[in-house]
């Protein structure tokens, strides 16, 4: 679910709990005890239906839309690797759970494993806490404050600012009518049990960062990829801005040979011309098809949208093209109309202010446009462009470039800065005014415009989409909804805002005012996620939903080719919602419906980790290849929730007057703030750089590698980050980049994929032997 999805959300969610009981026809607390009571029971029935109804569905479909939820192992040679999965009903469960870390990261990559290692931390934390809390914490609650923490159980109290003397008689006496003596000693429990939380969270943090960079640095040690041993040179000045200069400066660095160098230039004009080619070239594609016809290939009654495909080896699905079964016969020639039908017809605009038109011939009209556009783009081609102030260098080492990034180059500042490189297909060479200043000079998070940011790479972007999309959701749903959700009218939120934000004092109580009478909603909310719409992400409901519009707007043999692509799995929308459960159950790990959250936290990500595993092996392609860059990222995240959980303690315990406990917390808060900076100094460079002595000198080279058998953590071919798919447009176009150049002055001019005839050939003899660019996959 996207974040503004989560926002509405939690507006029709909120809005019951925000309203206030002061009027005569309040309700009782018995009223209210069966209304929380009946709304957590029914939401968990219909989340129990809905993703029971997802997943059964799922393993119904599963065996028959195999171009769908097993796309990925199709398409993929690294995923072909992976055990296939039986077609039987449950079989596939015990398969995918056996599969381990080492499979994982040879078929999915560093981001994936990544990924799956935050579910393990947080289900380790949560077991833990969740032991905690049943054993010691509940109990404690039970005795000495009657509360059980499960909503409608306990009296909702606090709903006002009028009430708060009474809220804070609540904490120490009680919910119920019957006041239960306090004993001081009960209110060191949330000094305790805050220390004990932030240390294991911190503890089981750094246990996985060390097993990340461990297994990060031996994966990338032992590379010799082109991208690990070229580095992105940024701040260029004018008077270095040619080959030969960044050469001669490299180079009198004494660091390193340089093996190529490619300084990005203002292709803005040729990239214009290539993206209005491709226009053009679609057009002629669907005016073929109206001419010769197209026949779609019939169903039988066990398929359903996505085509049934016949069982076949390994080797043959790795070499799957775009040419998909929707195309062909069984002997495999396309499927074409028996009778041509009439020459299609387009309209022309000529004359003053385009005021008259014709009409004239299409399939000659858009042949003719596209030759003289091919006559343009040739001499674009051989243009000389001017030079932007990026280079992309490539040294004989890795070492040299690891040297390179890892210092400081020129004395002036956001001048010859050096970066990591991206994958040559990762690159955004279609916005050169982005390419002119350095990544640092421009990368801003804010205002959601993450792909005009001044990032060169769809890795980038994607690792500023989930700085983006966490603090959204951070903000809009965990503070506005909580910590200022009292105001029911805008003027009231600002009202309100402004005096909650009065001192560090103000906020604390604010949190733990707030924080108990929305637990209902939390608890509701993880449990529609976990058990209600997790499935249908199994299922891929999106995909599904929108299969029969793409199906019918499709005219020709490459449009019907493109329904064969797998979605994209989006780290972006994915790990940002993840992280704000787990500071919820960090946050709740103390109150009495800590045990609650933290068993609906644990199925959550114990299905989260099961579906997504699935998801980025079998089913979704995921073309940014960051090198598990998003874990530091995580850790930031989850250190903003550890301070955020003690903040809230700190302004419970004062909310019962234990001043002197509640400032036994503030040393442990500034020592999260300085662990925080002391990660950020320490671990996460290892998360970044490869370090010099993880680096394989005595590698082979491939000749040699040839002979031998690979290493467990060396990447598989499927893998090379020298040769990711190259997307244009949004789309895989066939091609593998395997240099740093711009794909506008070598990608092929193909003609249009008429049916009746064979694909295009997309690649010519010559530039095979230039090395540039690969064949489709």
């Amino acid at each position: 679910m996207s974040a503004t999805a989560i926002a509405a959300t939690a507006v029709f969610d909120v809005a019951p709990a925000m309203a206030t009981h002061d009027g005569p026809n309040e309700p009782r607390w018995e009223d209210q005890a069966r209304r929380g009571q009946r709304d957590l029971y029914t939401q968990f029935v219909i989340s129990v239906i809905l993703g029971l109804s997802a997943f059964l569905a799922f393993c119904t479909l599963r065996p028959k839309w195999t171009e769908l939820y097993a796309a990925r192992r199709k398409r993929r040679n690294a995923a072909s690797a992976l055990p296939e999965l039986p077609d039987s009903f449950f079989g596939w469960i015990p398969v995918l759970y056996r599969i381990t870390d080492e499979e994982v990261l040879a078929s999915a990559g560093l981001d994936a494993y990544v990924f799956l290692s935050f579910f393990k931390f947080a289900l380790k934390f949560l077991s833990a806490t969740f032991v905690f809390a049943v054993g010691i914490i509940l109990p404690l609650h039970l005795r000495y404050a009657g509360q059980s923490g499960i909503p409608g159980w306990d009296q909702d109290d606090g709903d006002n600012d009028d009430d708060m003397e009474l809220y804070r008689r609540s904490f120490l006496f009680g919910s119920g009518n019957k006041e239960l003596k306090s004993d001081p000693n009960y209110l060191w429990m949330y000094v305790i049990f805050t220390y004990v939380f932030t240390g294991l969270a911190v503890y089981l943090l750094i246990q996985e960062t060390n097993k990340i960079i461990l297994t990060r640095q031996k994966y990338l040690g032992s590379q010799t990829s082109t991208t690990d041993r070229t580095i992105r040179l940024s701040g260029i000045p004018p008077e270095l801005r040619s080959e030969e200069k960044i050469k001669g400066f490299i180079e009198g660095l004494q660091i390193g040979k340089v093996e190529s160098i490619t300084l990005c230039r203002n292709w803005q004009e040729l990239d214009m011309l290539m993206e209005e080619r491709m226009k053009i070239l679609r057009n002629l594609e669907r005016s073929w098809t109206k001419h010769l016809g197209y026949k779609k290939r019939k169903r039988d009654s066990n398929t359903l949208p996505l085509i049934r495909s016949r069982r076949r080896s390994t080797s043959v699905t790795s070499d799957i093209t775009e040419r998909s079964h929707l195309l062909e016969n069984e002997d495999g020639r396309p499927l074409v109309s028996n009778q041509a039908r009439a020459r299609p017809q387009t309209r022309i605009w000529y004359g003053p202010f385009k005021l008259w038109f014709r009409n004239v011939d299409a399939i000659d009209y858009y042949t003719e446009k596209l030759r003289r556009l091919d006559e343009k783009i040739m001499a674009a081609r051989q243009k000389e462009y001017p030079p932007t102030a990026l280079a992309f260098v490539t040294m004989e080492s890795i070492s040299a470039s690891q040297m390179v990034v890892q210092a400081i180059l020129d004395p002036h500042p956001m001048q010859l800065v050096a970066t990591l490189a991206p994958a040559p297909a990762d690159v955004l060479y279609a916005y050169p005014f982005h390419l002119s200043l350095p990544m640092e000079q421009t990368n801003f998070d804010g205002l959601g415009l993450s792909g005009l940011q001044g990032m060169t790479s769809r890795g980038d972007v994607e690792l500023s989409i989930i700085s983006k999309n966490f603090f959204f959701t951070f903000f809009n749903l965990f503070l506005v909804f909580t910590v200022f959700g009292s105001a029911t009218t805008f003027y009231g939120f600002w009202e309100n805002l402004r005096d909650k934000f009065k001192d560090a004092t103000t906020i604390a109580f604010a949190l733990a005012t707030s924080l108990e009478k929305f637990s209902q909603f939390y608890i509701n909310w993880i449990i529609l996620h976990g058990l209600g719409l997790f499935p249908f992400r199994l299922l891929e409901f999106g995909s599904v939903a929108m299969y029969p519009i793409h199906f019918l707007s499709a005219k020709t043999p490459r449009e019907y080719a493109e329904l064969s692509t797998p979605p994209t799995f989006s780290y972006g929308f994915s790990i940002p919602q993840t992280i704000l459960i787990f500071i919820i159950c960090v946050v709740y790990s103390v109150f009495p419906s800590s045990w609650l959250i933290c068993l609906c936290g644990l199925v959550y990500f114990f299905l989260g980790q099961f579906i997504y595993k699935y998801q980025l092996l079998y089913a979704m392609d995921h073309q940014q290849h960051s090198t598990g860059r998003a874990w530091p990222m995580i850790c930031s995240r989850v250190f903003v929730g550890l301070v955020v959980f003690q903040l809230a303690m700190i302004g419970v315990l004062a909310l019962r007057r234990a001043i002197t406990r509640s400032l036994l917390l503030v040393p442990l808060l500034g020592a999260t703030v300085w662990f925080t900076y002391f990660f950020a100094r320490t671990y996460e460079p290892l998360t970044k750089f490869i370090a010099l002595r993880s680096i394989d000198k005595d590698r082979p080279d491939e000749s040699e590698a040839s002979l031998s058998p690979p290493a467990v953590l060396s990447p598989p071919s499927g893998l090379d980050r020298d040769s990711l798919p190259l997307r244009i447009g949004g789309r895989d176009i066939g091609l593998r980049l395997k240099k740093y150049v711009n794909p506008s002055l070598i990608m092929p001019l193909d003609g249009p994929w008429i049916p009746g005839r064979d694909r295009p050939v997309m690649i010519s003899p010559d530039q095979f032997e230039e090395g540039q660019i690969d064949g489709a996959v």
